[in-house]
């Protein structure tokens, strides 16, 4: 392990160590009593609210458990939250399933510093790879006289490397952070665009509601079967390179992301049907009316 991350986990168990004993305390108990609860060692709780624990998550959960929260919130990273924002999350999961969509819904309309002209004005197109996203996003960007942006080519421009490096050099993380910030630059750069994006946008929680909430977002959606064609189509034999299971790996990325996928305003099927015909179907979904898009096009 390098001296840099070494002291990046020295500093996140520093974190960790003061707040297990800030919770402690808040809950007027003794270290004693909380080792009894959690049925971990006294010297254990020591070591961890020093900073210095052995991080044994089913230990770790047993703090939880014995703090009264589950150990995801105990082993979060970064600054305590404020207390408004404690509050208004446990509001929020005691709300029956069917009610958060409501209530996001409320809150987004209420706070939101985009209008609703904006928000149509601003299309993003989401889905996997393979979908029509790129074909569909110029034709229709054509159409309604906007700029077309696709925003992994943003990310390169800005980092001045491809994709595959970045992920190479960097990882997950490096690349989750350059696609928020491309997609916050563009945003504030643009109050009209149809934009595409990466298949797994939707996979970072905060890009995702920034997207949801600036944008008028529709999922490109097709069968598994003709993802992978349109992929390999476009010369790219990746996804059948050394995978036999190349298609029942497909099948569960897709599976994974359709929730989040459904988010979407909009979901439009370009399964069986020609770009102009999907063009047709997104226009009519979206419904931008005739004169609208001649005052684009002017």
């Amino acid at each position: 392990m390098t001296p840099r991350a070494n002291t990046a986990t020295d500093g996140y168990l520093q974190r960790l160590g003061e707040r297990v004993r800030m919770l402690r305390n808040q809950r007027g108990m003794t270290r004693k009593v909380l080792a009894q609860q959690a049925k971990v060692s006294e010297r254990y709780l020591a070591q961890l609210e020093a900073g210095k624990g052995n991080l044994s998550i089913v230990l770790l959960r047993r703090v939880a458990r014995a703090l009264g929260m589950p150990v995801t919130q105990l082993v979060r990273d970064g600054a305590e939250p404020p207390l408004d924002l404690v509050l208004l999350t446990q509001f929020l999961e005691r709300l029956p399933a069917d009610k958060l969509a409501e209530a996001r819904h409320l809150l987004t309309h209420h706070f939101s510093a985009v209008s609703k002209d904006e928000h149509r004005r601003r299309i993003a197109l989401i889905g996997l790879r393979g979908g029509g996203k790129s074909t569909l996003g110029q034709a229709l960007a054509d159409k309604l006289g906007a700029p077309f942006i696709e925003l992994d080519r943003e990310i390169e421009k800005r980092s001045g490397a491809p994709l595959s490096e970045i992920f190479e050099m960097f990882g997950q993380e490096t690349f989750r952070r350059a696609e928020q910030e491309a997609l916050s630059d563009v945003l504030r750069q643009h109050t009209e665009f149809v934009i595409a994006t990466s298949g797994s946008i939707v996979a970072e929680p905060a890009t995702l509601e920034l997207l949801l909430s600036s944008c008028l977002t529709v999922w490109v959606r097709a069968e598994p079967q003709e993802h992978m064609r349109r992929v390999m189509a476009q010369g790219d034999m990746r996804p059948m390179a050394n995978n036999t299971r190349a298609m029942e790996d497909l099948v569960s990325i897709l599976k994974s992301r359709e929730p989040l996928y459904a988010k979407a305003d909009i979901a439009l099927n370009t399964s069986g049907r020609t770009p102009e015909q999907n063009l047709a179907e997104l226009l009519r979904l979206i419904a931008i009316p005739d004169s609208q898009m001649a005052r684009r096009s002017a």
